[in-house]
């Protein structure tokens, strides 16, 4: 076979990417569940025949897409390719196999040419509700928590297996959009299989062999002389976060050497009771993909570029969760973990790395109350999900209401009203809430809610940054903590716990504000005034900047 030149090389590459961009966005466009078409909460990629990543969809979240990563090796390893057939795709939603909670489903199907597995396809995303206590960290075990569906075939030569639908459904509050959700990734895979097809027969592949050699042996190189420029060295940080019913400390040592970059979070505290606790590769997911915000930015995410980066942890601490600890809320430790990667990091590049920010999404799970089912009212199972400001980054301001690291794109109010009887009142910026520095840190939001009708409804709470509020940098101040509370109460809700809204009744979230970087005395005296005239911050805010006209 004649050797591909690697111009040639480079433009398949590049037709990879844009291939899975196209798979994802028919996941976007097929699903039911707002969580998924509105705010994106998906992976989408394409695998060589070993089962090496070559490409992911950019619209997508980082716990989604590194773990598919893996999660694709542990599908080949219980079922073998040559047991596979045309139309196949498997499927768990094992936690530790998968995507570190029940709720979201990930999908693998194999592409065949000329009789042989040549690739596969992969894809993520999160199913509104699996029974069991649901989206809520008050489950004391994973059974507690929903359904769990150990790896299996879930489509055997292009049909699905109808027990296994049926009993899906059979295990929802919402089996309707769960089953549209399935038919969704069943598409995204097919589309993922039928586009790389394609494509191989427009350039005459027979296999990916050569490109998946040029993929991840460019993107390691590239990987490594990033690392390469950064200062070797051994880095500690640690955080303190709210937890559920005691504080939880984070740890983490970064061991950055010529050609790699590990972390490992001994120290950290032991599991929770409550379903707070994360799998190790849901932590790994996001700690990987904090790293690679700032080393080797400019690559592309696939097996090549994610090998350089190791992630461990003591069996047992909460970011190492074992089996059956519950973990069905696992974002809201797991995305703490970029900013305290980010504290290590920021030792060796100073001026590259941003202070830290809202990180774990305002997620607000909502259902019916148990009554309203028995009392043939309506029933409904919902996810909005809300963010905070980010930190202020070493050359600018922080960006206000925006998710990161997790990637979620806020819900659409519109949305949440059109499929829940819930009422959102007010949804705005929060001035002062960004910590002040030279660069402000990103604003949290306010958000103000109540029942459309006289049924209560139930909100599942896991929420950080109420007690310990995202910190500054280089001379930044911390940014607002969020608050949870009824409009004329006196006292706060705690961020963990199931909340039962009754009617009438109008709660308000104020998500975090990002923590500034640098001194605020050295604040831009005009972007200082532009916040001032825009009432992202107040004059009684501006003092913190030395005064304000």
């Amino acid at each position: 076979m004649t050797q591909i030149s690697n111009a040639r090389l480079q433009v398949m590459w590049n037709r990879l990417l844009a291939l899975v961009e196209e798979q994802g966005q028919t996941l976007i466009r097929a699903a039911f569940s707002p969580i998924v078409r509105e705010c994106g909460d998906i992976s989408a990629g394409i695998f060589d025949a070993r089962g090496q990543m070559l490409a992911q969809a950019v619209t997508g979240t980082p716990g989604h897409i590194n773990t598919m990563a893996e999660a694709v090796q542990h599908l080949r390893a219980r079922f073998p390719s040559q047991q596979m057939q045309p139309g196949d795709i498997y499927m768990t939603n094992d936690p530790w196999l998968a995507s570190g909670h029940l709720n979201d489903f990930l999908l693998m199907m194999p592409a065949f040419k000329d009789g042989k597995v040549v690739g596969f396809t992969s894809c993520t995303s999160h199913l509104v509700d699996l029974g069991g206590l649901g989206m809520g960290p008050e489950g004391s075990d994973i059974y507690d928590e929903g359904l769990l569906i150990p790896p299996c075939k879930l489509v055997e030569g292009g049909v699905p297996n109808p027990l296994l639908m049926d009993i899906i459904r059979a295990n929802s509050r919402e089996p309707i959009a769960n089953e549209g959700d399935i038919y969704a990734l069943i598409a995204c895979c097919e589309a993922g299989v039928n586009r790389l097809l394609g494509m191989m027969e427009e350039y005459k592949l027979d296999d990916l062999e050569e490109l998946s050699a040029y993929i991840i042996n460019t993107s390691r190189r590239g990987t490594l002389e990033a690392i390469a420029e950064v200062p070797n060295g051994v880095y500690r940080n640690a955080m303190r976060t709210d937890g559920y019913d005691r504080e939880i400390e984070l740890h983490a040592t970064l061991t950055i050497s010529d050609n790699r970059m590990v972390v490992d979070f001994d120290g950290t505290s032991g599991c929770s009771n409550k379903g707070i606790n994360v799998p190790l590769n849901y932590a790994t997911a996001y700690t990987v993909f904090a790293l690679r915000c700032i080393v080797g930015s400019d690559i592309p995410n696939n097996a090549g570029s994610l090998e350089p980066f190791e992630v461990t942890g003591p069996a047992g601490c909460i970011l190492n969760a074992q089996r059956p600890v519950p973990v069905a809320m696992r974002h809201t430790l797991g995305q703490m973990t970029p900013d305290l990667v980010f504290g290590c990091l920021h030792q060796a590049l100073p001026e590259r790395v941003p202070a830290e920010g809202a990180s774990c999404m305002f997620d607000l799970p909502m259902r019916h109350a148990p009554e309203v089912a028995r009392d043939g009212g309506l029933e409904f199972a919902i996810e909005p999900v809300h963010n905070g400001g980010t930190g202020a980054r070493p050359h600018a301001d922080g960006l206000s209401a925006t998710a990161y690291p997790s990637g979620v794109w806020g819900s659409q109010i519109e949305i949440t009203e059109a499929v829940a009887p819930v009422t959102i009142w007010r949804r705005e910026l929060r001035p002062d809430s960004g910590g002040a520095g030279q660069y402000r840190g990103g604003l949290g939001q306010r958000i103000e809610l109540s029942a459309t009708n006289d049924a209560a409804f139930l909100v599942f709470l896991s929420v950080e940054r109420l007690k310990f509020p995202a910190q500054g940098r280089a001379g930044g101040l911390s940014g607002a903590p969020g608050r949870i509370r009824f409009d004329g109460a006196d006292t706060d809700i705690p961020g963990k716990g199931e909340l039962r809204v009754e009617p009438g009744q109008r709660l308000i979230f104020e998500t975090p504000g990002g923590g500034g970087f640098g001194d605020p005395l050295l604040r831009d005296p005009q972007a200082l005034a532009q916040d001032l005239a825009r009432g992202l911050v107040t004059p009684t805010g501006a003092k913190k900047y030395g005064g304000a006209t």
